[in-house]
């Protein structure tokens, strides 16, 4: 038998000291709660009668509303539980609501398909592994909306770093992936507009120090011989290549075919993988230099420019098809940078990303504008370009300490 109280939520006091009245139902000894739409300083309730004390203005006229509240809720629950056997208290509280709670893991399910043909295969393929990753915490596909509280979040934050050893940035994305499926439901009315339980909980960023390579570094890995390995000296020229052509990110430096680049104005004009907006942009002489080195005498405009994918007509019509090669290239190019980054004596482990990490922190050092560097690095925001230009200030604090007296 499912148990019915009146409660004052007073951990949901808001601004103005108010606390919502909820109708708390017990069954099984787990409990759910449903609104009643009223709200009350505690000063203002006797909890042990579960009534609005004489203090609260039209206390009398609102007693007789929640007590009608109550009964309604109860006369809810004993119709359901005398036609039923067995019944959840999430069941019940549907009962009283009168609508039905979402099963969180199938909306995403369903929210997932809809979003394909909005953002990348790899975007819908993180989010999908996300929630994956959401369920194997929760153990079961039964899961609800109403079941999501800041004290479950919490809950999954410390999971996250305790148990499966995350790290800050990796727990906030785990709390952020949720927290948008989450908010696009509120947006579709399927359930309540409310402060969303995850903006509750939260998870400060690491401060991770951007690697990038100084121009003696850079110099090092160009004149680095590689005469004996054919297959590194395109990884190589791939890196160098996104580092002097503004730091295109390396699946969009794997994809590039001939018809992109313009050879008269030396400016590439492409659909990038990760935003998919068109980008234009000019690159430098050294850019040019290394397109020039792949430039066949009869190229065909949609063969790719670095001889690494083949197949462009299937790449570019199988979207996974396309994802898997691209983590496959990728993966294989960071081996051999890696093997180049230990023989020039690097102090960390050189990998793809850090091309941009390279053209922005070195172009910022030579004078460019930020606002350049940002519409180079196709930021969506000048904000993501200012952890460069922390880096190149913190290194003018270190010169003016080190040479200044």
């Amino acid at each position: 038998m499912a148990s019915i109280k009146l409660v004052l939520r007073t951990q949901q006091e808001d601004g103005t000291g108010q606390s919502p009245i909820y109708i708390r139902l017990i069954k099984d000894r787990k409990a759910k709660f449903v609104t009643t739409g009223v709200k009350a300083k505690a000063s203002e309730w006797d909890d042990e009668k579960q009534r609005l004390k004489k203090n609260y203005p039209n206390s009398a006229r609102m007693n007789a509303f929640l007590t009608q509240k109550v009964a309604d809720a109860q006369a809810q629950v004993a119709d359901v539980e005398r036609t039923r056997k067995s019944v959840s208290a999430r069941k019940l509280k549907e009962a009283i609501k009168g609508k039905e709670d979402p099963n969180f893991f199938n909306y995403c399910d369903r929210r997932l398909e809809k979003i394909k043909s909005i953002v990348s295969y790899r975007t819908a393929d993180i989010y999908n592994i996300y929630i994956k990753k959401f369920e194997k915490f929760i153990g079961h596909r039964d899961f609800y909306f109403s079941d999501i509280n800041t004290t479950l979040v919490g809950d999954y934050a410390n999971y996250c770093k305790k148990t499966l050893k995350n790290g800050n940035t990796t727990t906030h994305m785990s709390l952020k992936i949720l927290r948008i499926f989450y908010n696009d439901a509120m947006k579709e009315e399927l359930i309540p507009y409310a402060v969303s339980p995850f903006e509750k909980v939260k998870i400060p960023k690491s401060n991770v120090e951007r690697q990038y390579l100084n121009k003696q570094q850079l110099e090092d890995l160009e004149n680095l011989d590689l005469s004996q390995k054919p297959h590194a000296v395109v990884h190589r020229d791939m890196f160098l290549f996104s580092v002097y052509a503004g730091g295109l990110r390396i699946s969009d430096v794997l994809l590039l075919q001939w018809k992109s680049y313009n050879e008269e104005t030396k400016k590439i004009t492409k659909v990038i993988q990760k935003t998919q907006k068109q980008h234009t942009f000019k690159i430098g002489t050294k850019a040019v230099e290394i397109i020039n080195k792949y430039k066949p005498k009869n190229s065909n405009p949609d063969a790719f420019i670095f001889p690494v994918l083949e197949n462009p007509e299937r790449i570019f019509g199988d979207e996974q098809f396309k994802s898997l090669k691209l983590r496959g290239k990728i993966r294989l190019g960071d081996v051999h940078l890696d093997k180049m980054g230990e023989e020039i004596k690097l102090p960390f482990k050189l990998h793809f990303h850090l091309s941009r990490h390279t053209f922005a922190t070195n172009a910022l050092n030579n004078g460019m504008r930020i606002e350049y560097v940002s519409k180079l690095l196709d930021h969506s925001s000048i904000r993501q370009t200012q952890v460069y230009a922390k880096i190149v200030s913190e290194e003018l604090d270190n010169a003016v300490d080190n040479f200044i007296f």
